[in-house]
Order: C-alpha cells, then structure tokens, then sequence
C-alpha cells in the first residue's frame, strides 16, 4: 500500500479517537444506551419482562394481577419510548455533526483535486500547443481550463430544481 494511503488511514483514526475522547459523558451516555436499545440483548430482555407482566396479570400463573388492565404497562412502555426516541435523537444528531464534517472534508479535498486536474489541463494544454498536437486546440479542453466555482454550480442546481417544482 502506498505510503500516502497509510498516513491517512492513521491521521483519519487518530482524529476518530479525538473525537472519541472528546465526546461529553452525556453523549456517551446516550450512545450507550442508543448502542443497547438497537440490540437482541434489549428484544429478549422486553420480551422477558413485558411478556412476564402480561402472563402474570392474565392470571395464568396463579398469582394475584397487580395491573389487571394493563395501565401502568402502557404508562412503562410510552415513559421507556419517550425516553429512548430521546437519545436515539442525542446520539443521531452529534452523528449528523460528524457526518456534516465529513461532508465538509469531502467538499473541500474535490474542489483542491478540481483545482490541481484544472490547472493540469492548463499546463498539458499548453505543452501540446507547443508540440503542434492537434487535440490541444479542442474547444472542450479551454473549457476544462476554467475553474469551477461551487456557488455557480449550486446556483444551477437550485435553478434546475425550482424548475422541476
């Protein structure tokens, strides 16, 4: 592997466990939970427990309902759901926060890379002028000459899609 690729796979885990690092204990205490609601530990253990609840106060155990209809479950459970949407909604928004730095990183390295390959297509172009090559005076390529500038382009994105409207 390229000596490139493995200084960025290292900077790029190391800023992972930065971020790791320096993640509050709340947001650690709502991955943690978010972690153990999406699991089968968390099915079985509501399976065990609701389904527990449900025979014990059908009567079928022989022993005395104490939520014969079934309020206080339907109280548990809504309490336990309002609870867990919660910080499933903690845990995805810091996930939205990274993810719309990623984003961002993205952005940026494409428009450095566009930038290179433009300035590339300057440089190449120039040399195949002097070369006499035929291909260098395709209008195509004074095209790709310029640069792209990402606010023309969101403009036109956004042109498009209120014309699609």
């Amino acid at each position: 592997m390229a000596q490139i690729v493995e200084r960025n796979i290292k900077a790029l885990l190391e800023r992972r466990l930065a971020e790791q690092a320096r993640k509050s204990w709340q947001d650690e205490l709502a991955d943690s939970i978010t972690r153990f609601a999406g699991s089968l530990n968390f099915v079985l253990v509501h399976l065990l427990l609701y389904g527990t609840w449900i025979i014990w106060n059908l009567g079928w155990l022989g022993l005395r309902p104490f939520d014969p209809s079934f309020v206080v479950l339907a109280m548990a459970a809504s309490v336990e759901a309002i609870f867990l949407s919660t910080f499933v909604l903690i845990s995805q928004n810091r996930m939205a926060v990274l993810a719309d730095k990623r984003a961002d990183l993205d952005l940026q390295v494409s428009l450095l890379a566009e930038h290179e390959i433009t300035r590339l297509v300057i440089l190449v172009t120039e040399m195949a002028k002097k070369m006499d090559v035929q291909e260098a005076h395709d209008p195509e390529i004074s095209e790709l000459a310029n640069d792209v500038h990402p606010e023309r382009v969101l403009d036109v994105l956004e042109k498009h899609e209120q014309s699609l409207k």
